[in-house]
């Protein structure tokens, strides 16, 4: 018997290479409409940055040999999947549908460095 319990996931981080924040802002700011959230100041002097909406946090860290995570990703629950894949189909970024996963409608898309993102809504 364990005395720790999980609460909930805190944030993911995703890897970008340097210099992509202003990509970072077009994608997860402008087109999905999260928050930016200021980053600590020993933190922010690391560079990448951070955006919360709906109860998701997403953080994007600078890695200096930066390599797109093809296979890992975040899972990510949406109400209007629909609504969010014209959104991203409007704004170029390809949505591939997949209906592999019991009880839910998902679909992959990829930020814009090439990472996965999983967005999943339960039918019914």
């Amino acid at each position: 018997m364990t005395s720790f319990a999980f609460a909930r996931l805190h944030h993911v981080q995703l890897a970008i290479p340097p210099g992509g924040e202003p990509r970072c802002r077009t994608f997860w700011r402008d087109l999905l409409g999260m928050d930016e959230l200021e980053k600590p100041p020993l933190l922010a002097a690391r560079g990448g940055c951070w955006f919360r909406g709906g109860g998701v946090e997403v953080h994007l860290g600078v890695e200096r040999d930066f390599t797109a995570a093809a296979k890992a990703h975040p899972g990510i629950l949406v109400s209007d999947l629909s609504g969010l894949a014209e959104t991203l189909a409007a704004a170029g970024v390809e949505v591939t549908w997949d209906d592999e996963f019991p009880g839910h409608a998902r679909f992959y898309a990829a930020d814009p460095f090439g990472n996965r993102l999983e967005f999943l809504e339960p039918r019914g």
